[in-house]
């Protein structure tokens, strides 16, 4: 782990001999012809591994995921630089619905279930794309309402009058009914309780040990993002200035300082914030 050339952003790979099913490589990402907000972006995936991609509200982190997903169109955003393989086969062109038959889903911020449907009903719209038959769909059902027994349990109400933590249960369980090799998560502990988000992150990681999938998870809460991440990439005004081991990211006196909100004499004062602004070196 090292901080980062501006020459060569998040270069270091995810891990040095696991094979990689994603594998980003110094993207641009334009807005509206003219707003520059991804600069020279590049991360690595590997098969079976989980990834946070860090930084505070603003660094590019969702823009990076719509990137991946090819969702930037509907925001007026395109990528203009650089390039993005999935499972080893360039994936810029291709259309959204193309990416998800091919296994890569992205679970947006805000969880954006289908709220005049019943919790079962927004599960298999997750299946539409499949063409494995109806007692494969009802196997898949089954699996998520074992990795989610609450979701069981409402699985004939209304998603939209359900909590935040159930919607945020259901997007998930919604993706994996597509089969993904791969689901891009972006924000997944915003608005809830803290033991909520330890349970939700807590599937994930029974979700990649048990059925292999990979995740790439968006996330401002540093903390329990490294704790359950393998490997990190941390964003500052869209760029990649720091990554490494999620282990010793999470000991790296810097991250602890500027993302967790301790240092090594505790945490800090506000009176200390062009001192704050000083040491956080690696920004140009």
């Amino acid at each position: 782990m090292a901080l980062l050339d501006v020459e060569q952003p998040g270069s270091a790979p995810a891990t040095d001999t696991a094979e990689t099913i994603l594998s980003v490589n110094n993207i641009e990402v334009i807005y509206d012809h003219v707003i520059l907000v991804l600069k020279g972006v590049s991360l690595t995936v590997p098969k079976g591994g989980i990834v946070a991609l860090l930084g505070a509200n603003g660094a590019g982190k969702t823009t990076t995921l719509k990137a991946v997903s090819n969702l930037l169109g509907a925001e007026r955003g395109e990528v203009t630089k650089g390039k993005i393989l999935f499972d080893n086969e360039e994936v810029q062109a291709l259309s959204p619905n193309d990416l998800v038959r091919r296994g890569c889903i992205q679970v947006m911020e805000g969880r954006h279930c289908f709220g005049h449907l019943s919790i079962e009903e927004n599960l298999l719209t997750g299946a539409y794309t499949r063409k494995d038959g109806h007692g494969a769909v009802k196997a898949d059902l089954e699996m998520v309402y074992e990795y989610f027994p609450r979701l069981r349990e409402r699985r004939q109400s209304q998603a939209g009058y359900t909590s935040g933590g159930e919607q945020q249960m259901c997007a998930i369980g919604r993706a994996l009914m597509s089969r993904p090799k791969m689901i891009l998560l972006d924000e997944p502990s915003m608005g809830l309780a803290p033991q909520l988000v330890e349970e939700i992150f807590e599937i994930v990681r029974q979700l990649n040990q048990n059925e292999g999938v990979s995740f790439l998870l968006a996330e401002q809460n540093t903390n329990v993002a490294l704790k359950y991440a393998t490997y990190g990439y941390i964003l500052e005004s869209g760029r990649i200035v720091l990554d490494g081991d999620a282990k010793a990211l999470r000991e790296n006196e810097d991250v602890k300082e500027f993302y967790l909100g301790v240092g090594g004499e505790g945490r800090r004062s506000f009176r200390n914030v062009k001192h704050y602004k000083r040491r956080k070196r690696w920004l140009a």
